[in-house]
């Protein structure tokens, strides 16, 4: 009989992406029955369906954690969805009746996970991130395994002996080219270094404004490298009429190639020499898989400072640059860019440090783990 499998995740796409991996995975080895929940409103809603799944929600939402009339009407409102929510996913339960349910982030994994720990069904979460959020952490009390992306990781959990380090899914189009494939399905057909920007599906407005000097810098200095800048579709024209208030017209430069999104990041980021980026878990992920080199700001904006925890997994072992946002500037990110670049031997010494730490073939692993939970 074909497994029935229940996925909950949501709120970005670092919990969603694996959980699509792994159902992938389920599958196509043993012709699983998956259900997604999210929640209601988050972009799961939409991205679960595109990749062929059917997904359920629950009624939850976030704290907030400043003071003003606002964050409390927030606050009530979850209050009350959590009241809401475990009777929702208690009815999803029963009429789906899963053998495994599987946690991968997102607020909405923790009532549908703590009920159905409550209800006998095994359970696993999923954390990518080198530090536990709030979900994991109160239902890592609860599920029979954990598995974690880092091994640092493990020491943030009261037991340890649920505790299993999987690494975190990557596409298997991470690994389709090597670095010379992707440059020539790329079109470039010089050895001029390729620089790979991306600060997220929609971006961020501090750094991209940083990047309009950037852009204007390399420029000056007669484009030394291949530059493909991902701006994040909120920020686009806001960054074209920043360069272009510069004066600068970028249809002159073909080596500076500014976009709204990287749609075809597996090659874009396989063709890099340098990557600068966000520290969010899935870039993570695929910096390490890949063993590309980069320069991480981690957003201030997330709870608990989870990316900048991710960040310094890497640059505490010299897998990686962590910047601060408040320290960054567009000259500052120049010149640390060019600099890495002029040391090729830093670079493969980062390259070699990102191998040892990256946990190889986490979708087997993960397989492996959530098998034998349901064999047991």
């Amino acid at each position: 009989m074909n497994p029935k499998i229940l996925f909950t995740c949501g709120g970005t796409a670092g919990h969603i992406n694996p959980a699509v991996a792994l159902a992938g995975l389920f599958q196509e080895r043993d012709g699983a029955e998956i259900l997604f929940v999210g929640a209601d409103g988050g972009m799961e809603e939409s991205l679960v369906p595109k990749s062929g799944y059917p997904i359920r929600t629950v009624t939850i939402s976030s704290f907030y954690r400043s003071v003003n009339l606002n964050s409390l009407k927030h606050n009530l409102t979850t209050a009350k969805n959590l009241l809401v929510s475990p009777g929702q996913a208690k009815r999803i339960l029963a009429e789906f009746q899963p053998d495994l349910v599987v946690g991968t982030g997102g607020y909405a994994s923790y009532p549908v996970v703590n009920q159905a720990a409550k209800m006998g069904i095994p359970t696993a979460v999923h954390e990518s991130n080198a530090f536990p959020g709030l979900t994991t952490q109160r239902l890592a009390k609860v599920v029979d395994k954990v598995m974690v992306g880092f091994e640092e990781s493990k020491s943030h959990y009261e037991d340890q002996s649920k505790v299993e380090v999987t690494g975190t899914p990557v596409r298997e189009d991470f690994f389709a080219q090597t670095q010379a494939e992707a440059r020539t399905k790329l079109g470039f057909g010089d050895t001029k270094p390729v620089v790979v920007t991306t600060w997220g599906s929609l971006g961020a407005q501090v750094m991209n404004d940083h990047m309009v000097d950037f852009v204007a810098r390399e420029i000056e200095a007669g484009t030394p490298f291949h530059h493909i800048y991902g701006v994040g579709q909120r920020y686009y024209q806001r960054v074209l009429d920043g360069i272009a208030a510069r004066g600068i017209d970028l249809s002159l430069y073909p080596n500076v190639d500014i976009r709204d999104y990287i749609y075809d990041m597996p090659v874009v980021m396989s063709a890099a020499d340098v990557v600068l980026s966000r520290a969010g878990a899935s870039t993570i992920a695929e910096i390490s898989a890949i063993a590309r080199p980069s320069i991480l700001v981690p957003s201030p904006n997330v709870t608990a400072n989870h990316q900048e925890k991710n960040a310094r997994v890497l640059s505490d072992q010299g897998a990686a640059m962590l910047m601060l946002e408040p320290d960054c500037t567009g000259k500052k990110l120049y010149d640390q860019v060019t600099d890495l670049l002029d040391h090729r031997g830093r670079l493969e010494q980062m390259q070699m440090e990102l191998k040892r730490l990256f946990v190889s073939n986490a979708n087997e692993r993960i397989y492996q783990v959530l098998k034998d939970l349901m064999e047991k």
